[in-house]
């Protein structure tokens, strides 16, 4: 299903502002509070709405790097690609993971707490990653642009 400009009001609202009221995000979007209701029901069935989260600050729980992790695999048979994408899924320090087209197979979003910890990271569980022929890291300086709200 298409969406409307409604649609789309109702979805920016709610990426900036996911424990807003339905009550107030009617209003926000000028719709009865029913109609409101009924629409975000149906954004949430027809996955445009995946689900509710709290963004936590990484630095303040102690995690002060971010680092990405280019890893080049030594083939591209489905199976390797899909015991990398298995395990890759098992460690928590990684918080994205792309298969991307380029230099490297796959681009990971690590955190960690310092450059020590990354060395843990990455000795217990980026080296033991299946199918890698080639891995480098660069640790980001500064975030200079962050944010999950996708351009409507």
């Amino acid at each position: 299903m298409s969406l409307d400009a409604t649609d789309r009001r109702l979805l920016a609202v709610l990426q900036r502002r996911g424990r807003i009221s339905n009550a107030d995000l009617a209003e926000e979007v000028n719709l009865s509070a029913s109609a409101c209701h009924r629409r975000v029901g149906r954004l949430e069935a027809e996955g445009y709405i995946r689900g509710y989260v709290a963004l936590l600050d990484a630095r303040k729980l102690g995690m002060s790097a971010t680092i990405f992790v280019e890893i080049t695999l030594s083939t591209q048979a489905d199976d390797v690609l899909e015991a990398f994408e298995k395990a890759v899924g098992r460690i928590p320090d990684v918080l994205e993971c792309y298969h991307t087209a380029g230099a490297a197979d796959y681009i990971l979003k690590v955190v960690a707490d310092s450059t020590e910890d990354f060395a843990r990271i990455h000795r217990q569980h980026l080296a033991r990653l299946p199918g890698v022929a080639k891995m480098q890291s660069s640790f980001t300086l500064r975030t200079v642009s962050n944010t999950t709200a996708l351009p409507l």
